[in-house]
């Protein structure tokens, strides 16, 4: 994986709890604490993203589609 070296502005107190995780060896430095932090916030924005976008579905018409798709193919179906 390709890093690149960044330098940012972070509230004193919050570095102070960084600090101390890395001291109780949950993370190996500040940087790796700072990247599994920003990934987490990341992969959470994904995730809500794709929430929300799947409330807009409407669920009668995601069936109706659904329905339509194997319709053709319902024949085929061996009865069990």
């Amino acid at each position: 994986m390709a890093v690149a070296k960044i330098a940012i502005t972070i509230d004193e107190g919050l570095l102070s709890e960084v600090d101390r995780l890395v001291r109780r060896h949950v993370f190996p430095n500040r940087s790796r604490a700072i990247q599994e932090a920003v990934g987490e916030k990341v992969r959470r924005l994904a995730a809500n993203r794709l929430a929300r976008e799947c409330a807009k579905l409407d669920p009668k018409d995601e069936q109706a589609l659904a329905e339509e798709g194997i319709s053709g193919e319902v024949a085929s179906w061996p009865e069990y």
